[in-house]
């Protein structure tokens, strides 16, 4: 049940941003929103760590701040995996990354603060 409401969390939070970032385009229905979701979330798990440790200087020295560029670099994967799995959501530039990245974690923090305490547990943590 956690995996499923991830999944609809992020799908939400990837809706908002293709309705107030310009630049973020998506073609199609929530079951391919939830693909691009799904896409999200398995980049997160296993290519963030990976850059998280290669950007650690550089969050160091920016305390912290560099992580706003990490979030956009992963809305981009998403974006080139997405479209190579033939899903129609696509980011258009670095501002438009950099905007969607916030705006999808802003949006997914705030619903999970809906959900009950478990469920809330569960997803807060796993960002």
């Amino acid at each position: 049940m956690r995996f499923v409401m991830r999944i609809v969390v992020t799908a939400i939070g990837l809706w908002v941003a293709t309705r107030l970032v310009s630049g973020i385009t998506f073609h199609g229905n929530w079951l391919g929103l939830a693909g691009v979701a799904l896409v999200f979330g398995v980049l997160n798990a296993f290519v963030r760590p990976i850059l998280t440790f290669l950007a650690f200087p550089l969050l160091i020295v920016t305390l912290g701040l560099f992580t706003l560029v990490l979030n956009a670099v992963m809305l981009m994967l998403t974006s080139a995996l997405s479209s190579k799995l033939g899903i129609d959501f696509h980011v258009a530039g670095f501002w438009a990354e950099f905007g969607g990245a916030i705006v999808v974690s802003i949006v997914s923090f705030l619903i999970s603060m809906l959900l009950p305490d478990d469920e809330r547990e569960a997803i807060v943590h796993d960002e």
